[in-house]
């Protein structure tokens, strides 16, 4: 394997250090003081520079105004978000506008991509089904009647719900096939209901009740969803590597700084295995993160599907942030659980990340079954 990045990918890395180079990781109200959103919409003016460092359009054709780059390009971008806890839809936009390129009716494409490359409008995936635990497709349901398709269901914990345009919505057939629905907002049958992440960020419940969309609004196309459920995990791997990775920094800096007995507790032996223990987790969050990125971009074959690639990958996010976030409370003392030290954030956020999409015990059932499916020579 070679994890090389291209030239382009790169560029996209270093565009993206400089629009998040003066993001402030607690710009807004503590989640720990804030009974209930932190804010009331996303950082709309990071988003315009996102969106003039034409780094919205990443994985858009040149004839939507984008870059034509992929699935690594992202989330070495994403990366770059996290470490500054960047309260933007880069992720579920980002993904949502590439399923609908991918797989999307030509009116879709027309009427959406290049706006949301531009930032004039949001897209977010209804992603974590009825409860959270459930498939997502399964929290709904979707049958033709005539020309039109009809949804009736509930998702829950919508990120950026109340901000996006579309919603990207995941539902089943009578047949057992799985369609994705772009729900515009404010539709009629539509209505959601404030819900709050553990980061302090207002999610949706999505609720669906004879829902009417056009079939050009409907994407029926075999292995999408399943596609851009992929996508949407490995990106939050890329969240979780970028975090932690800015964790293990901080920690680094304050017991560098910290001092016991007159020396700096990170001369201690005890700090500085723990500390290791947890660059051995980022690098694995790393090596797993490039592989499943590689193989959505690539297509390459493999002896499981990219899906095991991604549940590998999201099994070491879920489980190495964890560790990250908690030896840092550790090492920081009581100084680490200070509402005016951000640490406390980073913990919360690594939290949402940590069960987004499933959390380790979910992908390694997945993952068992792949195997089950495609035994290894």
């Amino acid at each position: 394997m070679d994890f090389t990045f291209t030239e382009e990918q790169q560029a996209a890395a270093e565009a993206a250090k400089g629009v998040f180079a003066g993001v402030a990781p607690d710009a807004v109200p503590s989640p720990a003081l804030t009974p209930g959103a932190v804010a009331e919409s996303h950082d709309r003016a990071l988003w315009a520079g996102l969106a003039d460092a034409d780094l919205l359009s990443l994985l858009l054709d040149e004839r939507y105004g984008g870059a034509g780059l992929d699935a690594i390009a992202l989330c070495l971008v994403l990366r770059e978000s996290a470490r500054v806890l960047a309260r933007v839809p880069l992720l579920e936009s980002s993904a949502a506008a590439a399923a609908v390129q991918a797989f999307g009716s030509d009116e879709a494409k027309s009427a959406l991509l290049a706006r949301a490359g531009r930032g004039e409008i949001v897209l977010t995936v209804a992603a974590h089904g009825r409860t959270g635990h459930d498939p997502a497709e399964l929290a709904v349901t979707a049958r033709q009647d005539g020309e039109v398709w009809v949804l009736d269901g509930v998702q829950t914990a919508v990120p950026w719900a109340y901000d996006a345009d579309v919603t990207v919505v995941p539902a089943h057939t009578a047949t057992g096939r799985t369609v994705l629905a772009l729900v515009p907002r404010a539709h009629a049958g539509a209505a959601l209901a404030e819900q709050f992440s553990t980061s302090g960020e207002r999610l949706g419940e999505l609720r669906l009740e004879s829902v009417r969309l056009s079939a050009r609004d409907v994407i029926d196309a075999d292995g999408a969803w399943e596609w851009l459920r992929d996508l949407l995990a490995t990106g939050t791997c890329a969240l979780a590597l970028g975090l932690g990775e800015r964790v293990l920094r901080m920690t680094g800096e304050y017991t560098s700084e910290r001092e016991q007995f007159g020396f700096p507790i990170a001369t201690f032996q005890a700090v500085a295995v723990q500390a290791a223990d947890r660059y051995i987790d980022l690098r694995a969050m790393e090596a797993t993160l490039w592989q499943a990125a590689w193989r959505i971009a690539s297509g390459a074959p493999g002896a499981l599907p990219a899906a095991g690639d991604v549940a590998v990958a999201k099994i070491w996010a879920a489980e190495g942030v964890r560790r990250v976030v908690q030896t840092a409370q550790h090492l920081h003392g009581g100084f680490g659980a200070d509402v005016d030290y951000p640490l406390h954030r980073y913990h919360a956020w690594a939290k949402h990340l940590e069960l987004s999409l499933g959390p380790a015990a979910a992908h390694e059932e997945a993952l068992g079954d792949l195997l089950a499916a495609h035994p290894l020579a």
